[in-house]
C-alpha cells in the first residue's frame, strides 16, 4: 500500500477561498485581488532584483543584477511596453533596492558597492554618501559603511532621510542635505555582544521604529532615537546562518512580517515581542532580497516563492492574517518570484522574477490607472525614413552637350583618376624662384634668404698661422713699439730659454714628485 501524501498535500486546498464564497461570514478577501488582468515589462535576461514605485503610481523603477535601472511611465507607455530611460547609477554592482521617497522626487540606489545612492525621478544624481575607514575597529567612528550594502528605506515622514544596512554589522541613518557623515549609527549585537550582520532593515509605519534582522536569526528593533540597547531582541526568529530577506510592518503598525532564509514567513506582535504569531513553511527562497508585503487592507500577506531552473514556476502566495491560513496563489513564470509590491492607490501587484521580467497584476474594475493607461494605447508605427535616389535617365536623341557620360568599367576609371593630379594626389614639385601661393622659393629670391645663405658658408682658414706671424717680424724689428723698448735697458739681448727633454726635466723634479719604483 502506498504511503499516504504529505499532510500539507492534503490540508492545503481545504484553506483556498473561492472568489464566489465567503469565509466565516466574513468578506472574502481574495476577491480583492486584482489579478484578473496583467502586463510583462521585460527588463533584460538577468534577475529583477529591486523595485520602486512612486506614491502616486505614476512611475515604475526596476532594478536587476544586470546593473541596469530603468524607468517605466505608464501614463506615457504605449502597448509595446518600453522603457522611456536606462542607466547604471552604480556601474558594475548590482542593484539590490530601488524606493521611492514619501514626496515622490527622489529614489534610493542600494547596489552591491558601499555607498549608496539618491537620484532625482529623470535619473541624475543627488547626493551619495561617503564611505568610512574600513581600518577602524569601531563602526561608530567611522563616517560611512565600509563594506556591501544590503538594503535601504526612506523615512516614512520626515522628508530627506533614510537608512542603510551593510556587511560591516551596522544600521546607519543618513540626511540627503549631508553626505559626508551619517546621522546615527545602530549596531546589531547577539546576546553575548559580539557584533552581528543585519541583512534587511526598514522604519515602522509612524516612523519612530527601526527593525532589522540579521545573520544569526535575530530581529532586533530599536527606538529610532535611542541606538544604544534594541528595544524588542528576539534572538531565534529564523535559523541561524540564513538570510532573512525582508521585514515588513501591517498598514496600522502593530504586525511585522519577516520573510526568512530558511524557506518559511512569520508573523510577529510587536507589542508582545516574544513569540511568533503565526509561522508559515515550505515557501522555498533562492534570492537574499526576496519580498514579503500586505494588501492594502491589511487583511493579506504577500509572498514569492523560488525555483531551480527547469524545476517548475514561481508563485505569489497570499495569507490571510487573522488565520495565516494559505488562501490564493498565482503561478507567474517558469523562474522564481524575487520582489513583490503591491501599491496600495492602484490596487496593483508589480513582482519581478528570476528571468527578467517584470509583471504587472490588474483587474479594470478594482484597479486605478497604471497599467489601464498603457494597455488601451496601440502601438506606435515605425516612421519609414524617405529617401531621394538619383536614376540615370538615357535620351538617345539628347545634344552631346547635354548627355552624361555612362558608367565604365572600375579600371579604367583608376587609371583615370591616376592621371589627374587632384584625384591622385600627387605632391607638388618644389618651387623654382621666388615663393608663391604661399610656398617658400628657393635660396636667394629674398634678401633674408641670401643672408642666411651666406651666413651658412665653409669660412675654414688652412693658412699657416706661424707664417703670418712671420710677415710682421721685420717690420716689429725696425719700429719696436711695446716689447723692446722696455727691456732695451735690462736686456738689450734677446735671450730664449733652452729647449729640455723630457728626461732631463723628470730629472729636475724634487723628490716628492718623482716616481718611486
Amino acid at each position: 500500500v502506498p504511503p499516504p501524501p504529505p499532510l500539507l498535500q492534503i490540508t492545503l486546498p481545504m484553506f483556498f477561498f473561492r472568489k464566489e464564497q465567503g469565509f466565516s461570514g466574513l468578506s472574502n478577501p481574495v476577491q480583492r485581488i486584482p489579478d484578473s488582468h496583467e502586463i510583462t515589462l521585460k527588463h533584460g535576461t538577468k534577475t529583477v532584483s529591486a523595485l520602486g514605485l512612486d506614491p502616486s503610481g505614476a512611475r515604475l523603477v526596476t532594478g536587476g543584477y544586470d546593473y541596469d535601472v530603468k524607468f517605466w511611465d505608464f501614463a506615457g507607455m504605449d502597448a509595446s511596453f518600453k522603457a522611456f530611460r536606462s542607466l547604471q547609477p552604480c556601474e558594475c554592482h548590482q542593484i539590490k533596492s530601488l524606493q521611492y521617497s514619501n514626496t515622490g522626487d527622489m529614489i534610493l540606489v542600494v547596489s552591491g558597492s558601499s555607498q549608496a545612492k539618491v537620484i532625482d525621478r529623470d535619473g541624475f544624481e543627488v547626493m551619495e554618501c561617503i564611505k568610512g575607514d574600513q581600518y577602524i575597529v569601531d563602526m561608530a567612528n567611522t563616517k560611512g559603511h565600509t563594506a556591501m550594502l544590503h538594503t535601504g528605506s526612506w523615512h516614512p515622514k520626515i522628508k530627506g532621510e533614510f537608512m542603510t544596512c551593510s556587511n560591516d554589522a551596522t544600521v546607519r541613518l543618513w540626511e540627503v542635505e549631508n553626505p559626508k557623515k551619517q546621522k546615527s549609527v545602530f549596531k546589531p549585537r547577539t546576546m553575548q555582544g559580539k557584533k552581528v550582520i543585519p541583512t534587511t532593515c526598514t522604519y515602522s509605519r509612524d516612523g519612530n521604529l527601526v527593525a532589522a534582522a540579521c545573520q544569526n536569526g535575530s530581529i532586533q528593533i530599536w527606538d529610532r532615537n535611542l541606538t544604544v540597547h534594541p528595544k524588542f531582541h528576539y534572538k531565534q526568529a529564523h535559523d541561524p546562518g540564513t538570510d532573512t530577506s525582508c521585514v515588513a510592518f501591517s498598514y496600522d503598525g502593530n504586525v511585522l512580517a519577516s520573510r526568512g532564509g530558511d524557506d518559511t514567513l512569520k508573523l510577529w506582535d510587536v507589542r508582545q515581542f516574544n513569540k511568533p504569531l503565526f509561522s508559515a513553511s515550505d515557501l522555498p527562497t533562492l534570492f537574499p532580497m526576496t519580498d514579503c508585503c500586505f494588501s492594502p487592507d491589511d487583511k493579506l500577506i504577500v509572498t514569492g516563492t523560488s525555483v531551480q531552473r527547469g524545476c517548475g514556476s514561481g508563485k505569489l502566495v497570499f495569507f490571510e492574517r487573522r488565520t495565516f491560513q494559505r488562501v490564493y496563489e498565482i503561478h507567474i513564470t517558469d523562474a522564481s518570484v524575487v520582489r513583490c509590491l503591491w501599491h496600495p492607490k492602484l490596487n496593483q501587484i508589480m513582482v519581478g522574477t528570476g528571468n527578467g521580467l517584470a509583471k504587472v497584476y490588474y483587474d479594470p474594475n478594482k484597479s486605478q490607472r497604471g497599467a489601464k493607461l498603457c494597455v488601451v494605447k496601440t502601438q506606435r508605427k515605425a516612421k519609414q525614413a524617405e529617401t531621394l535616389t538619383q536614376d540615370y535617365i538615357i535620351t538617345p536623341h539628347a545634344l552631346p552637350m547635354f548627355r552624361e557620360p555612362r558608367q565604365r568599367s572600375t579600371r579604367k576609371q583608376l587609371e583615370k583618376d591616376r592621371l589627374d593630379p587632384l584625384k591622385s594626389h600627387k605632391p607638388e614639385p618644389p618651387v623654382a624662384g621666388p615663393g608663391r601661393g604661399g610656398r617658400v622659393g628657393t635660396h636667394g629670391g629674398t634678401l633674408s634668404s641670401y643672408i642666411v645663405k651666406n651666413i651658412a658658408l665653409d669660412k675654414t682658414d688652412d693658412s699657416n698661422p706661424r707664417e703670418a706671424i712671420l710677415r710682421h717680424a721685420k717690420a716689429a724689428e725696425d719700429n719696436p713699439y711695446w716689447v723692446s723698448p722696455a727691456y732695451s735697458k735690462t736686456q738689450p739681448k734677446t735671450m730664449f730659454a733652452q729647449v729640455e727633454s723630457d728626461d732631463e726635466e723628470s730629472k729636475n723634479e724634487p723628490e716628492w714628485k718623482k716616481r718611486k719604483i
